[in-house]
């Protein structure tokens, strides 16, 4: 699996919270979150997002809570994978689960509005411009297999025998 976008660099301990306030997770409306993603650590996010785009955080991204409602504002906004230095674990396995891409690159110099492709299957990022490629944490089939699928709820229906009400 392949992905093409330009970045969206932010630091470390990137909360929950600063992915979406709390306040507008009671919602299911995926459009109402998509247009509150990150607006108290980055204001101008949701203006300057295109569909595709990546998302780069530092360490522990996606800490705080275990609110699913995080990766799914950032797939609702457009945003086509989020590439950290490392991840709080409840996060990445909700961004799995609701089919956005995650990847692990613990050594990088990825820039702002940088064009990068990422290969999830051989967990490698490409800086296109500067041809710079870093390793990132291969992630196993059955999770690719997932995301091809949009997510574990699809995952399951098409390969398991499942009863979903």
């Amino acid at each position: 699996m392949k992905l093409k976008g330009h970045t969206h660099v932010y630091g470390d301990n990137i909360d929950t919270d600063r992915i979406i306030p709390g306040k507008y997770t009671k919602t299911l409306d995926l459009s109402d979150l998509a247009n509150h993603v990150l607006e108290d650590l980055d204001p101008e996010f949701r203006t300057r997002v295109q569909s595709g785009d990546i998302v780069v955080g530092g360490h522990n991204f996606g800490c705080g809570s275990s609110r699913e409602q995080a990766p799914l504002a950032l797939k609702a906004a457009g945003v086509s994978a989020v590439v950290a230095r490392s991840f709080a674990r409840i996060f990445f396995r909700n961004a799995i689960n609701i089919g956005l891409p995650v990847i692990e690159v613990t050594d990088h110099d990825i820039k702002n509005n940088t064009e990068i492709e990422i290969d999830l299957t051989l967990g490698k990022i490409k800086c296109l411009k500067r041809e710079v490629t870093y390793q990132g944490t291969q992630m196993p089939d059955v999770m690719v297999n997932i995301l091809n699928n949009g997510g574990l709820v699809n995952y399951l229906k098409k390969y398991k025998s499942y009863n979903f009400v």
